[in-house]
């Protein structure tokens, strides 16, 4: 199947400026968690299971004021963009937080780690006492809820506590059920980790 240029609406030019960002929204309390050839739809498909074809990885036209390499997300319509050159970008399909627990702003990418540690805060551990196990960190590999990569988002210097990350429930992509975080295919985050600096800057739209 050829994964073709799909056409994004010229309504999202100046998106980010008509959308409130919430520049204060990036709540520690509330926190949990060039070209290249894209592979076949089949081998895509495999490794990660059936996924409902729109939040399938492809490059799209997108009108947006920010700067090529800038990471946007649109999380009211479950998807993330890497802006490139020439009004294109590389879209993919996310699962985002669920109600109570969204969240909007702007940060930048301070860290990034293959095969994460993943750290439930102290909020997180209180409202699922049986994560009480993993305060001292639950090891990165297959059953680590933070997938295969992890960027970690930061804002004035700090961590955030707010994450781009894998998972290990690819059914969870489309849905809004983390705990504040964006999740993307393991297969999807690795692509993403590996054309992202330390530094890019990330907006997430309310």
């Amino acid at each position: 199947m050829d994964i073709g240029t799909v056409e994004v609406s010229r309504a999202h030019a100046g998106l980010v400026n008509r959308r409130t960002l919430l520049l204060g929204g990036l709540s520690l309390s509330l926190a949990g968690c060039t070209a290249e050839t894209m592979e076949s739809w089949s081998s895509y498909a495999s490794a990660e299971g059936s996924l409902d074809p729109k939040f399938r990885r492809t490059r799209v036209q997108y009108a947006t004021r920010e700067k090529p390499g800038t990471i946007v997300v649109d999380t009211s319509n479950r998807y993330l963009y890497v802006v490139e050159e020439g009004g294109m970008a590389t879209r993919y399909g996310v699962g985002v937080g669920r109600a109570g627990f969204a969240w909007s702003g702007r940060a930048v990418v301070g860290r990034k780690e293959e095969w994460p540690v993943w750290t439930p805060p102290p909020r997180m551990i209180a409202r699922q006492p049986e994560l009480r196990k993993y305060a001292g960190g639950m090891p990165g590999g297959p059953d680590n809820p933070l997938g295969a990569r992890a960027l970690y988002l930061y804002r004035g210097g700090r961590d955030t506590l707010y994450r781009l990350h894998g998972t290990n429930q690819p059914a969870s992509i489309g849905q809004a059920m983390s705990s504040g975080c964006i999740r993307l295919l393991n297969s999807d985050i690795e692509h993403l980790y590996d054309r992202t600096k330390i530094g890019t800057p990330v907006v997430v739209l309310a």
